[in-house]
């Protein structure tokens, strides 16, 4: 026969508990699906650390195949500009090197060579001397007793800061210097460096732009300079040079400038700029003077 069990109600303790077990359930599916994003997470994080350590392990030999080649020559021998490629694991590494001495040096450079570096760049005659004054001001030093403070002009200006009134620290400093137009600014910035340490510029690997920057040279000179220049016998461009010889150094540097750039093996394109100092005696032969990459955009 069959019996029924009565009805009863449920006492609060034991509705409390369905809910307790209800929420916990729910608690632990969240868990469930917050570890679910964590390794999804993780394993990502873990694929961009390991390209990171890739890539520099491409930059770095990189640099350090440069100064092997820098430093497998007598100082006076050097080369002055170069380019190779090498493979590392799974990327695809390519190098161009370019001696310091290509690039006119902010806290060297005389006022002639700035003035025509901005002519050079598009700027009237008038303007460029008054450009390549600002520049000169921003690296000196006011001295006590001058008619002009450089710092009046910042002033007016409304800028909240002055001069530097010491070495540019980096070449994008011109972005901070008073009164240069922010275009002529950033074509300026690819041909100008603070690691030259010479204030003349080696004509037997500049570019076009920063040849017509040298007083007493002409259009048709430059190009000539271009057409029969060899990098390893600057003697071939020196008759070419007439007064401009002057303001030309054609002497290996100790900084050179390397452009690398490594393709990983699922075709990520990552470029670096370094500029590396080679050093005659010391510890190390080499330091890094400054890393630019853009791995991470």
């Amino acid at each position: 026969m069959m019996r029924f069990r009565p009805f009863r109600r449920r006492t609060g303790a034991e509705g409390f508990i369905v809910v307790a077990v209800l929420w916990i359930l729910a608690a632990l599916a969240a868990l469930v699906s917050i570890y679910a994003v964590y390794v999804t997470n993780a394993a990502v994080a873990s694929r961009i650390g390991d390209d990171r350590l890739r890539v520099e392990a491409a930059i770095w030999a990189g640099a350090e195949l440069t100064a092997y080649q820098l430093l497998g020559a007598e100082p006076a021998n050097r080369p002055t500009s170069g380019r190779f490629k090498f493979q590392l694991g799974r990327a695809e590494v390519s190098v161009e090197f370019l001696s310091e001495g290509a690039r006119i040096d902010l806290n060297a450079a005389k006022k002639e060579i700035l003035s025509g570096l901005f002519s050079a760049l598009g700027a009237p005659p008038s303007k460029s001397a008054y450009y390549a004054e600002r520049v000169i001001g921003w690296r000196k030093k006011s001295q006590s007793g001058e008619q002009f403070d450089e710092t009046t002009i910042y002033r007016s200006a409304g800028l909240s800061y002055g001069p530097r009134q010491a070495p540019f620290q980096d070449s994008a400093e011109l972005r901070l210097v008073a009164g240069l137009p922010p275009d002529i600014v950033e074509k300026a910035l690819p041909l100008v460096t603070v690691f030259n340490g010479r204030a003349e510029i080696d004509a037997n690997v500049a570019e076009a732009t920063v040849l017509s920057s040298l007083p007493h040279i002409s259009p048709d000179i430059v190009a000539e300079i271009l057409k029969v220049r060899v990098p390893t016998d600057p003697r071939v461009i020196q008759s070419l040079l007439g007064e401009a010889r002057a303001s030309v150094a054609m002497e290996s540097r100790k900084a050179t400038r390397a452009q690398i750039h490594a393709v990983l093996d699922q075709g990520r394109r990552v470029n670096a700029e370094l500029v590396l100092l080679i050093l005659e005696d010391g510890p190390e032969p080499y330091r890094i003077l400054s890393w630019r990459d853009d791995f991470d955009g």
